[in-house]
Order: C-alpha cells, then structure tokens, then sequence
C-alpha cells in the first residue's frame, strides 16, 4: 500500500510560511541543523520546541490547507467561483469553477497527493490575490 502524504513536505512548508498566517500551521517540521534533511515532523500542540529545538520549520496537515481554501471565491467584478474537489483514477484536482461560466475556472494539475493539489491551489489564489 502507497504511503500517504498527511502534510507539507518541507519545501512547501518553507513557501506556505511567506505565505499563509502561521497561526494556521499545525506540524512543524524539526531540524537538527539547517543544512541537513528534517529529522521529523510533529504536531503543533505536541511540540516543545522553545525550549529544546533551535530549528523549526511550520507546517500545514491535509485538514490545515482545507481550512484556507474558502468554498467561494470572488474576483473585483464580483463574480463567483465555487470549489470542486476530484478524484478520478487516484489522482487529486481542486478547481474553482464558476456555473455560468463568466469567470474563468482556476485549476490545479492532477497529483497522487491531496496536500499537492491544495498546495498548488493555495500558489495560485495566492498569484491571483485571491486569497
């Protein structure tokens, strides 16, 4: 059986933080050094770190990245676009797709992984200002 992602790889985390308030992380990622690869990504509330780690990184759980992603969104002329979740041959696709087709669809390629596909939509409402 495939592993499944639950949460930011640690690039994405590192982006997401420029990004997103860090109030809405709920992992982080710990380093032992910066330099080298994260030794392990652990729950927000379960974390210690101020006293005992020097290098944290934050990162956003599946259930966290949904939480940014708002069902409708709308442009400056005030048209709606409303969140489709798909799966389709064990592949993730977010889209906000508008009914009436006056706003163009915002899409995200097709990952294995659901957090890429809210990673990727976050990048694009983010580019968009429409976050």
């Amino acid at each position: 059986m495939a592993t499944i992602k639950s949460y930011t790889d640690i690039s994405q985390s590192k982006k997401l933080a420029e990004i997103l308030p860090l109030e809405s992380a709920d992992m982080i990622w710990i380093l032992e050094n910066p330099d080298l690869p994260a030794i392990k990504a652990i729950p927000y509330e379960d974390s210690d770190y101020n006293n005992k780690y020097l290098n944290i990184i934050p990162a956003w759980s599946l259930a966290a990245l949904l939480e940014q992603l708002h069902y409708e969104v709308c442009d400056d002329d005030g048209y709606s676009t409303y969140l489709q979740m798909n799966k389709e041959d064990d592949v993730y696709q977010l889209v906000y797709a508008d009914p009436y087709r006056e706003f163009e669809n915002i899409e995200t390629n097709r990952y294995e992984h659901f957090v890429d596909a809210c990673y990727e939509m976050i990048l694009k409402l983010k580019e968009l200002n429409l976050l």
